[in-house]
């Protein structure tokens, strides 16, 4: 199996930082390497990044951007592409290595923590459109080989959607690899801006990016 670059776009997120990536440090195997790219982070997120990764980038703040630079300085023949909300198992890592040499990208079904039914809902819905679609969402863990990232251009550079975007441009590639066991990812912005109201939320930008609007005015309808 070809080592495997772990990117970790982050700003502000010292409050969990250190458990998600010592999750990731665990999980990946000899020659793996971890990239932790901060956009500009307030609170001593890179501090906390410097304590695990094997290099902390920085960047101009925005998903894509961090990712992009991220991409960028890395190694491995995989790029994977890690949430900081989200913890890897060593099992992730086992699934990664069991892919054919055909596969050329894909993601993992999702969990959201927390207990609450809806989660669940939300989740398994998530994971049905993602298998459907062939698109996959960033909670998802999206891993690339290189020269297949390369030829899509690499995230677009946009502030909101870039996952789906990307997703898109993979898709004409070949059809995404959907992977288990799930990933865990935070259930935070469900919490904070409600379920329902966030679900809804969601569903309109998305159709709206699919209508063709500007990824710049959902960014700021999405987060005020």
């Amino acid at each position: 199996m070809s080592p495997v670059s772990v990117i970790v776009p982050v700003r502000n997120e010292a409050h969990q930082l250190a458990g998600v990536l010592a999750s990731i440090r665990r999980a990946l195997h000899e020659g793996d390497q971890l990239i932790v790219v901060d956009g500009g982070s307030t609170d001593n997120s890179a501090d906390i990044a410097a304590r695990f990764a094997d290099q902390v980038l920085v960047s101009p703040a925005g998903r894509a951007t961090q990712m992009n630079a991220g991409a960028r300085m890395a190694s491995g023949e995989w790029l994977w592409f890690i949430h900081a909300d989200t913890e890897l198992l060593p099992a992730h890592r086992d699934a990664l290595a069991a892919l054919p040499p055909t596969a050329l990208w894909g993601r993992f079904d999702v969990r959201l923590s927390g207990r609450r039914w809806l989660y669940a809902m939300i989740a398994t819905l998530m994971n049905l459109r993602s298998r459907l679609t062939g698109i996959a969402t960033g909670d998802q863990g999206i891993f690339v080989r290189r020269h297949a990232f390369e030829a899509s251009g690499g995230f677009a550079d946009q502030p909101l959607m870039e996952d789906i975007a990307l997703s898109a441009m993979l898709r004409r590639q070949a059809p995404p690899s959907c992977l288990r066991p799930v990933l865990v990812t935070s259930s935070r912005r469900w919490q904070q801006k409600g379920v329902w109201r966030t679900i809804w939320l969601m569903w309109r930008l998305r159709w709206r990016y699919w209508r063709g609007e500007d990824p710049a005015t959902l960014h700021r309808d999405y987060y005020g």
